[in-house]
């Protein structure tokens, strides 16, 4: 079995909690109000910013990409069904799919900054410690979020192979699927993670798409051999450039090699 030639992924538009995140990190909690925070996160829409930028990024793939796929699917949260329909693609025909959801924050779930420092302080530090083992109080962490991503690639696997694929999502979510696909390394995570690049995050809308054609001698491999990152309401934002994909391969010496970057503490 083999995978799809083409697998486009792209993150929903701006979304009410994106915008309420947004003025939080500023130090603005207006937003949060009893009625904002009063029902599931499942449930945020996109402002209009947010359906600008999808009907930017549906342009982009139906001119860079393909305007036509063999399946669809969206996450079940509004934000991502939206900005799938005003991707505005001729003839989509949408599978929703709640393993597609975003990454469940548990109980930090619609908090402000502000919260997080106080109410959740012990959480946050252990946050630090590890972000992708780390679990939110009542929530999943990454590595979990990871096996639902693997059941998605399960069912590409079986009948979606040399097929065009999109799959509208989250940020997480697609950052997951990056850890997979690409067998991201925990150390290569944490570097990808810190970064100050702009390129290094997942933006409203950005598309990711991987094929398995060489994008210089047009063969066809067996495997998604190679990715880009567009974002196409702002390229600035993103890298736009085809990159070929190095899963790491580790000798005994190699593993060594990485277990003694960190000190023991007891002998």
């Amino acid at each position: 079995m083999a995978m799809p030639l083409n697998l486009v992924l792209v993150r929903h538009g701006e979304s009410e909690g994106n915008l309420a995140r947004s003025y939080s990190r500023k130090g603005d909690d207006s937003k949060y109000t009893a009625e904002f925070k009063n029902r599931h996160s499942s449930l945020f829409k996109l402002t209009d910013r947010g359906r600008t930028q999808a009907a930017s990024a549906g342009n982009w793939i139906k001119e860079n990409i393909n305007p036509n796929f063999f399946r669809y699917y969206t996450s079940e949260y509004l934000r991502a069904m939206e900005t799938a329909a005003c991707l505005n693609l001729p003839d989509a025909k949408w599978f929703s799919e709640f393993y597609l959801r975003e990454r469940d924050w548990g109980e930090l779930d619609i908090t402000s900054d502000e919260e997080r420092r106080t109410k959740f302080e012990g959480a946050m530090k252990r946050r630090e410690l590890d972000s992708f083992f780390w679990t939110p109080p009542g929530g999943e962490s990454l590595a979990h979020m990871c096996l639902r991503i693997d059941r998605v690639l399960n069912t590409l696997h079986r009948e979606c192979d040399g097929k065009e694929v999109i799959i509208v999502c989250h940020g997480e979510t697609m950052l997951g699927f990056r850890v997979r696909l690409e067998r991201m390394s925990q150390e290569h995570f944490r570097e990808m993670e810190s970064s100050n690049k702009k390129f290094d995050r997942i933006h409203n809308c950005q598309v990711i798409q991987y094929t398995r054609k060489d994008p210089s001698s047009g063969k066809i491999a067996p495997y998604l051999n190679w990715m880009r990152s567009v974002c196409p309401s702002d390229t600035t934002l993103s890298s736009n450039e085809w990159e070929e994909i190095k899963r790491p391969k580790y000798k005994n010496d190699d593993l060594l090699a990485i277990a003694d970057k960190h000190r023991r503490i007891l002998e």
